[in-house]
Parts: structure tokens; C-alpha cells; sequence
């Protein structure tokens, strides 16, 4: 889920540094990550506090971030090392959130620290995991003819009469090519989402990237069942050797799940 939070935006200020927020963390105590901050100038990476919440922190230049490859993967980094490194369950914000100071950053803590309690508890000790998935076109296609009786005699009529076949013949072949391939992404990709099912609290499907990629999803598990997950998606990648190819990644945090956008308001007085 996506959470927006609307807040109102802080005074005008002629500071040119401001503080890039990363995520939320259910902590008390003062923490720092190292000097991981974005931006490329070493900062170092801190928490900001109010009450049991901590804004997970760096001091940056005040500006706009583009998400270039190079900052993206700061952003993702810096929260995979309070997950995996110490043990934190993130709340992401949306990349390039800014406040001017760390006082507004406390301020927006406490404005939204219903909300952001809220979403904390319901991702406590939960992981996200990637699964991509793509297939040899090819070797699928001869499998598919050897299932498909009415594909091969219609092929097997096509070629054996070259120079008569019709221009429709051909347009049906094509179109039973790609009907039955895309059953067969769909079989595959319903049996994949079955057997994890038992094991991850959600899924979320996102959008495929070429003609080879026939499943691009996201899946929630709880901590205590990463070792689970992990297995059930060894032994389907096995049984599926030399058909399918999967491509693995995680523990991240939540970022298919929830992620904290912040909708800014003008005060109303001026």
C-alpha cells in the first residue's frame, strides 16, 4: 500500500542544506549507519527522534534529487543496511524527501504519528523478496507443439504446401502460436503463485519488461519465514531447469507494500 500524509510545509529558509529522509524506524535510542549519506559527499546517516519513532537521516544539499541510477541506489542501499545490518523493519519514504531542518523533521513525527505507527505494526518484522521470472521462447514453442495436435497438423499443412497456402492460414497458425503461449505464461505463472502462496503474507504483481519476462512479482514474508520462502523457491526454480529461468533477489524493505509519500500543504496563513 501507499500511504500520503499530508503535511504542512515548513517556513522559507535560506539554508542551502536540508535533511533527506530515507525511511522510518520503530527506535528510542540515537543510531548511526555510517557515512552512506546521498548526495556523494560521505554524510553520515543518523536517526531523528520523536517518542519510539526515528527518522532514518542524512544532511544533504537543498535541492531536488533526480533519481539517477547512482542516487537510487544510495537511497535503496542505505535502507538495506538498517534492515539487514541491524535488524530494523523500514518504513521507506518516497525517494528525494527533503525537510529543511531536522526541528521540521521532528514536526512531521509528530504530526503523523498515528499513521506512521500504524503502517509500523502492520509491516513489523516482514520482508519483501523479488522473484522475476523469464523462459526460453523458443523451447517452450517445441514443447507446446508437441502438446498442441491442432497446432502441428496445421504447421505441418503450411509447410507441406508452400507455394498454396492462403495468407489466413498463416494468420491463423500465428494467432494459435500466441494464444498458446500466452496459456502457457499463464499456467506457469498461476502454479508459481500457488506454491509460495503457503509461505508469504502477500503478493503483488508488476508489470513485465519484454518478450522473455513472463512474471515480475514482489512477495511479503514474514521474517521468521525468509528460510521457508527461500526453499519453496530453490526447489520450483529446479523443477523448472532449462525451461524457466528465475531470478531471485531481497530481503528489501517494503517498498511494493507501503511507502510514505508526503502530500505538502501551505499554511494558511500568509
Amino acid at each position: 500500500m501507499e500511504t500520503t500524509i499530508t503535511t504542512t510545509s515548513p517556513g522559507d529558509s535560506t539554508s542551502s542544506s536540508g535533511v533527506y529522509v530515507y525511511c522510518i524506524i520503530e527506535c528510542s535510542e540515537p543510531r548511526s549507519f555510517g557515512k552512506i549519506g546521498i548526495g556523494g559527499r560521505g554524510d553520515d546517516v543518523y536517526t531523528v527522534h520523536y517518542r519510539d519513532l526515528a527518522a532514518v537521516v542524512s544532511r544533504a544539499a537543498l535541492q531536488v534529487y533526480d533519481p539517477t541510477r547512482e542516487n537510487a541506489l544510495t537511497h535503496e542501499h542505505v535502507n538495506e543496511v538498517v534492515m539487514i545490518d541491524n535488524g530494523f523493519t523500514p518504513v521507506p519514504m518516497s525517494f528525494g524527501t527533503l525537510f529543511k531542518t531536522e526541528e521540521d523533521t521532528v514536526e512531521f513525527l509528530k504530526d503523523t504519528y498515528d499513521a506512521l505507527r500504524d503502517v509500523l505494526q502492520k509491516m513489523k518484522d516482514k520482508l519483501e523478496f523479488g522473484l522475476k521470472v523469464n523462459w526460453d521462447r523458443e523451447s517452450v514453442l517445441t514443447e507446446i507443439e508437441q502438446e498442441n495436435e491442432e497446432l502441428r497438423r496445421l504447421k505441418a499443412e503450411i509447410e507441406s504446401n508452400r507455394q498454396t497456402s492462403t495468407y489466413f492460414a498463416r494468420m491463423q497458425l500465428g494467432r494459435l502460436v500466441e494464444q498458446a503461449l500466452a496459456d502457457k505464461a499463464d499456467a506457469y505463472v498461476r502454479e508459481i503463485y500457488d506454491e509460495l502462496q503457503e509461505a508469504a503474507i502477500a503478493s503483488r504483481s508488476n508489470k513485465v519488461i519484454g518478450d522473455k519476462m513472463i512474471m515480475n512479482a514482489a512477495f511479503l514474508v514474514a521474517r521468521n519465514k525468509q528460510e521457508q520462502f527461500d526453499q519453496k523457491v530453490h526447489e520450483i526454480g529446479k523443477r523448472y531447469e532449462g525451461k524457466l529461468n528465475f531470478k531471485y533477489t531481497g530481503p528489501w524493505p517494503p517498498y511494493n507494500f507501503v511507502t510514505i509519500r508526503l502530500q505538502l500543504e501551505r499554511s494558511a496563513s500568509v
